[in-house]
């Protein structure tokens, strides 16, 4: 009786084990870094510094200043960019005059990302905004 009560107990954790065992378990996939991902991780990058460098010059801050906008807090924004946005901004500010007056369109175009940022919840710079989520 009792070696039956334990073979019992035995073969019931042993089902419960190889069941277990044939549970599906989710694939890990292991690939290469093509050259492309790297290339445009480090155009991001690049990116994302002449954004930096922009936003620090003084003409710009004291347009954003004069929008409204804190440059400081414009600029420590811009690490929470997307990608698709840092490079969205980046191009437009590579399509501006050098030393025309299209700043000002440049910084109303990052007024406006920032804007848009901040009313999805990514961001909480404007007081006068609130966020979707």
């Amino acid at each position: 009786m009792m070696n039956t009560r334990n073979l019992r107990r035995i073969s019931l954790s042993l089902v419960a084990c190889l069941i277990t065992l044939m549970l599906p378990i989710a694939p890990v996939n292991a690939a290469m870094i093509g050259s492309e991902q790297v290339i445009s991780s480090a155009q991001v990058t690049q990116d994302r510094e002449r954004i930096r460098v922009f936003l620090q010059r003084d003409d710009v801050r004291e347009a954003l200043t004069q929008q409204g906008v804190n440059a400081d807090e414009a600029l420590s924004r811009v690490g929470a960019m997307t990608n698709d946005e840092v490079s969205l901004v980046a191009g437009k500010i590579d399509q501006l005059p050098a030393g025309g007056s299209s700043i000002v369109g440049a910084l109303v175009f990052i007024f406006i990302v920032l804007l848009i940022t901040d009313i999805l919840g990514l961001t909480k710079i404007f007081p006068f905004t609130r966020p979707v989520r």
